[in-house]
């Protein structure tokens, strides 16, 4: 289970370090990762296991739906393969790293099952206004006490 918040800076090579607790926590040292298109103008990164999980449960949408279409198209042309190197960082890929809007600041999110990667200034907006009804959202989803 990925959690915690990091901030961190882009290199000028697009590359940006995925912290190492948030590394740690894959399955048996997995270092393989998938990067996609988010939602909320963040980056959603999967341990290539997790991918597997998410394709498993995708192939049950009725691709006669437009929406459902149209949601697996943009995920999945999104979507790149990549590797930390040696020192923990990854390549963002120049369309991802515009549709996050991602200048030089980051947020990297532990968020689950994965990592959120945010431009810093979308990460702090989208906070501020969430965490505001952050307790109104535990009493509509939460069946558990937490």
């Amino acid at each position: 289970m990925f959690m915690g918040e990091y901030h961190h800076t882009i290199d000028k090579k697009n590359r940006i370090i995925i912290p190492s607790p948030l590394r740690q926590l894959t399955k048996q040292g997995e270092d393989r990762f998938i990067i996609t298109r988010g939602l909320d103008r963040s980056l959603f990164l999967y341990p290539l296991s997790e991918w597997k999980n998410l394709g498993d449960r995708l192939t049950y949408l009725s691709t006669t739906k437009s929406n459902a279409r149209a949601f697996l198209r943009l995920l999945f042309s999104g979507a790149h393969p990549v590797q930390p190197d040696g020192q923990g960082r990854i390549t963002l890929p120049q369309t991802l790293k515009d549709f996050a809007q991602i200048k030089e600041k980051i947020a990297v999110i532990g968020a689950f099952n994965k990592i959120e990667i945010w431009s810093e200034e979308n990460w702090n907006k989208y906070y501020r206004e969430q965490r505001s009804i952050f307790e109104e959202l535990s009493e509509k989803i939460m069946d558990v006490e937490i």
